[in-house]
Order: structure tokens, then sequence, then C-alpha cells
């Protein structure tokens, strides 16, 4: 299950940082649409792009998901890519993110074989907004 409020910046149109580990242990970091089950969240991406061949050989990956109009409001979730969704569904899913975070359907240009990485949450931690800040020292 995802948590709030990594559950509610998922389902608007905040962008993620999302983390792959490359085959020599070097994490490579993507800024991505992100969306959200309820269960899983929600990466859509191809088949022929690193992070999909990087969660293939490794499916542990980290997503940080940041408020657009308070970056201080974030939520960052550890997990697992536990499933891969192959056929027409990605591509009806990469218009919806499209939609929502454009206002226009994906560019019809751009042919590759689309899949939907479903990551389940093995930890989440949120940070609702700056601390105080620290005390004068006058």
């Amino acid at each position: 299950m995802i948590d709030e409020p990594a559950l509610s910046l998922a389902k608007d149109a905040n962008f993620g940082a999302f983390t792959t580990m490359q085959p020599n242990g070097v994490p490579m970091t993507h800024v991505m649409w992100v969306d959200c089950d309820g269960e899983h969240l929600l990466i859509n991406t191809e088949t022929h792009r690193a992070k999909f061949k990087n969660v293939q050989r490794n499916p542990n990956v980290a997503i940080a998901i940041w408020d657009r109009n308070d970056p201080y409001v974030y939520a960052e979730v550890r997990g697992t890519v536990v499933e891969t969704v192959a056929g027409d569904a990605p591509r009806r899913h990469i218009d919806e993110l499209s939609m929502q975070y454009t206002g226009h359907p994906y560019p019809a240009d751009h042919v590759g074989e689309r899949v939907i990485l479903k990551i389940a949450p093995r930890r989440q931690r949120a940070k609702q907004g700056p601390e105080a800040p620290p005390p004068s020292r006058s």
C-alpha cells in the first residue's frame, strides 16, 4: 500500500526522480511522470530505455516525488519492481499521463514498445514542508 503523501503526490501532476542501478553498480536517475494504483507506484517507459534494462537486472528502485507547488513537500519510496505490464495498456496509460501533465495526448511519433513498471513499496518516508529555521545567534 502506498502511504500519504506519496499517494496524493503520485496521483497529481508532480514529477518524480526515478533511480535504478546500472550494471556497474552506479545509480542512474531520471525525472519522470509518476502514477499510482493505490498499491504500487507506476512508471511508464519504453523497453529500449536503459532504466527498463536496469530493472530487468536489478528490480530495486527508489522514487522521490515532490509537490510542483512546494518542493519542500515530498515523499520517497524505495521498493521493488514486482510486475511489468505490456500490451495496449501502457499506451493508453501514457496518453492519460500526458493529458494530466501537459494537457495533450502523448505524441504519436513515439512508437517504441511501452511498459508500465509496478513498484511495490518497501520503505516510505515523507517531508511535509520546510523545517523551522535554527534559532538566531544574536
